[in-house]
């Protein structure tokens, strides 16, 4: 009895189930979208298999012959010119370069579609033209005009359009051309570790690498859509200019990056260097100007690389400890809480001792008595350490964490790294000492010189940036905004410190940055490289950041030599800006702060 029931009941539910679907028409609709949906796929299929088979047929045999996929024109990448505001110079560009190769679909007879061999007319000429003016050997071409294997055979890549022109003149029978895009850098190694190069991904599929190329390949490349043209046998035209990837604008100026980028490389030999780096900045804008890295590459010919290391831009890839430039930062934190003034004294004796550790001045000096002036002048580590201790850690790491340190800065190129900071989080006094003169952490050039624009700045971090504008594929252009980022000291404080940064460069150790009739603010560092043991050898990271005029700056600089083998960035750094500073202050027509004696 209760299965009777149950099946009873099941029964019933089915039926009230249809009832429902009847009711109102529902079934016919529901009838209807599958109706619909299955004819929508045998659509697709019939498409796919039948109407544009052939089509995807050919597509096919292109790819198998090695032909390029034509995709939508990049997007240029351009440099400015500061005293040509209307100039812009392509430092990135698709140039016009063509596949030539043998089609058999020019060759084939109409009925049947098979090859003929006597439509070649005169194949022996066809060779000996097409080998001549592609540089290949004759006898290859022939035996594919004669015994075709595929319907699509490469004769070469990469043909400029000047051979592909005199080609189309000589009307070779059974020769055709197809457009290859071909990225092109004009300026060669100049921007090489700014744009980064055009190359392939882990799938092989083409895309931008590293620098601005990788960091805006979404906006660069476009949409690669491409159809196939109804008139001609070639597929792939591509529909309209509207695909193309926008075109993006630099803030760095030509002239200034070829300047820049030439004295480090010229003093870098002088020095025995391993590397150099130059990076200038606009202080109200976070706008680079300059961004140079020694040793470089040539993006056109990135493939003879030898070493990929090279792709990396240490000025946003290479963290290292700073050393006595950072003794700016600490200042900068112990007169923004009141803790120093620029006459708080202090007594120097040469050495601090934590458990079995000791902290030195270079060189092993003692000064004495001294202001914070001097310990910035003489570049005291136990000053930097006494000024550090006032502060407090706690405090201190908020300070280094505003200035930006510890974080990427955001930058519009690929591959930049945040630097380690990871000291300061453990309560120490010993991590906090050696912080103070820039040992114990790592940060990046850039991260070291949007600090120093900051206080340039009257305390305003600006975030950096490379991108000037965009240009849209409809000709609109999107301007790029300055940003700011935080205000990391009070204006006064950083008045005080611009001051005291002024007799650096004046009495100090970076008397070799001035620049006649301006006033320079600046800090010099040597740091001592860590070795595998997490100690310290002989060889050193020598860097001089500063910015000018102080009075009312409008470039901050940064000069970095890896392992020189001077002793100190007072004989290295120190030189190479104030060489370029002079360039800049007469390049940009920057008026002078006071009159020189030319006695």
């Amino acid at each position: 009895m209760r299965r009777k029931k149950s099946r009873l009941q099941f029964l019933r539910n089915r039926a009230r189930a249809f009832a429902f679907f009847v009711e109102d028409g529902r079934i016919i609709f529901f009838i209807s979208c599958v109706v619909l949906f299955g004819a929508a796929i045998l659509g697709r299929l019939f498409v796919l298999q039948v109407a544009r088979h052939s089509e995807y047929v050919e597509l096919q045999a292109r790819r198998d012959a090695g032909l390029p996929i034509p995709i939508a024109p990049r997007g240029r990448i351009l440099a400015r010119d500061i005293k040509s505001p209307d100039v812009v110079y392509p430092v990135a560009v698709d140039q016009d370069v063509f596949t030539v190769f043998i089609d058999s679909y020019l060759l084939r007879e109409e009925p049947g579609g098979r090859v003929n061999k006597a439509l070649v007319k005169d194949p022996k000429r066809v060779a000996e033209i097409a080998a001549k003016k592609l540089e290949i050997d004759e006898k290859n071409v022939y035996q594919k005009l004669t015994v075709p294997v595929r319907a699509y055979q490469v004769l070469k890549r990469q043909v400029p359009l000047a051979a592909v022109e005199e080609l189309k003149l000589e009307n070779l029978q059974g020769i055709n051309f197809e457009r290859e895009q071909f990225r092109f850098y004009p300026e060669g190694a100049l921007f090489g570790q700014v744009v980064g190069f055009y190359g392939f991904d882990a799938d092989q599929k083409p895309t931008g690498k590293y620098g601005v190329e990788g960091y805006l390949n979404h906006l660069l490349s476009g949409s690669n859509v491409a159809s196939i043209s109804s008139t001609e046998k070639t597929p792939f035209a591509l529909p309209s200019a509207a695909l193309k990837g926008f075109d993006v604008a630099l803030t760095i100026d030509r002239t200034i990056q070829f300047a820049a980028c030439g004295a480090i490389q010229k003093h870098m030999e002088e020095y025995k260097a391993k590397s150099a780096t130059a990076v200038i900045m606009e202080v109200k804008t976070g706008a680079i100007l300059a961004l140079c890295n020694t040793p470089n590459f040539d993006p056109n010919k990135y493939k003879e690389v030898t070493d990929i290391g090279v792709f990396n831009n240490n000025a946003i890839f290479t963290p290292y400890e700073p050393g006595s430039v950072f003794k700016i930062i600490t200042m900068a934190a112990a007169l923004d809480t009141g803790k120093v003034t620029p006459e708080t004294t202090f007594t120097d004796n040469g050495i601090l001792r934590y458990g079995k550790f000791t902290i030195r001045n270079a060189a092993e000096k003692k000064y004495g008595v001294q202001t914070m002036t001097g310990v910035l002048k003489e570049s005291i580590n136990t000053g930097a350490v006494f000024a550090a201790e006032k502060v407090g850690q706690e405090a201190f790491k908020k300070y280094v964490d505003n200035f930006g340190f510890g974080a990427q800065t955001g930058i519009e190129m690929d591959t930049e790294v945040s630097g380690n900071i990871s000291a300061l989080n453990k309560k120490s006094d010993l991590n906090l000492a050696t912080a103070s003169f820039g040992q114990g952490f790592t940060a990046t050039p850039l991260q070291l010189l949007s600090a120093y624009a900051a206080v340039a700045n009257q305390g305003t971090l600006m975030k950096p940036h490379v991108v000037d504008y965009i240009i849209k594929p409809d000709g609109t252009v999107e301007k790029k905004q300055p940003e700011v980022v935080r205000q990391v000291i009070s204006s006064r404080a950083a008045k005080l410190l611009t001051a005291m940064m002024v007799v650096v460069v004046k009495d100090g150790h970076g008397k070799k940055a001035q620049v006649p009739g301006y006033y320079v603010a600046g800090k010099t560092g040597t740091a001592q490289i860590s070795d595998a043991t997490g100690g310290y050898g002989a060889k050193t990271n020598q860097t001089f950041i500063g910015f000018a005029p102080a009075d009312n700056p409008v470039f901050a600089m940064l000069v970095k030599y890896e392992e020189p083998e001077r002793r100190f960035a007072e004989y290295t750094a120190v030189p190479v800006f104030g060489e370029i500073a002079k360039f800049l202050v007469n390049y940009l027509q920057i008026p002078p702060s006071f009159k020189v004696d030319k006695k």
